[in-house]
C-alpha cells in the first residue's frame, strides 16, 4: 500500500529533494479546513500512484523553514518535485480529476 510519508524541515531533502522518483508534497496544517478536504485525496494518489510517484506531506506550523524557502503563502499547497526541482504547484483545494490532471504530464 501506498503510504503519504509525514516531512519535517530535517528530513526534507533526503525524502523530497534527493528523491529518484517524482515527489508530491502536501504543505498543510491542522486548523485548514481544505487541507482537511484535499488529505484523503492526497492518500488515494498514494496508493494508486504507487512506485511511479512519491507522496508527502509537511505540516507548515510545525517546519515553517521548508515552506518559505518555496514560497508557501497559503494552504493547502501541493507542489510536485522531479529530480530536487519543483515542477507543478497547485494552491488551494482541487477535486481528484483535475489534480490528476495537472499532475500527470510529470510522470512519464
Amino acid at each position: 500500500m501506498g503510504t503519504v510519508i509525514q516531512l519535517t524541515d530535517a528530513n526534507f531533502d533526503k525524502e523530497v529533494v534527493e528523491s529518484s522518483l517524482p515527489t508530491l508534497t502536501d504543505f498543510w496544517a491542522a486548523w485548514c479546513g481544505p487541507c482537511k478536504m484535499i488529505a484523503p485525496i492526497v492518500e488515494q494518489l498514494a496508493q494508486e500512484y504507487e512506485g511511479k510517484m512519491k507522496v508527502t506531506k509537511l505540516d507548515v506550523d510545525q517546519n515553517p523553514t521548508v515552506a518559505t524557502r518555496f514560497g508557501v503563502m497559503s494552504i493547502p499547497t501541493l507542489i510536485l518535485f522531479k529530480n530536487g526541482q519543483p515542477v507543478e504547484r497547485i494552491v488551494g483545494y482541487m477535486p481528484k480529476e483535475k489534480l490528476v490532471e495537472r499532475l500527470k504530464p510529470h510522470l512519464g
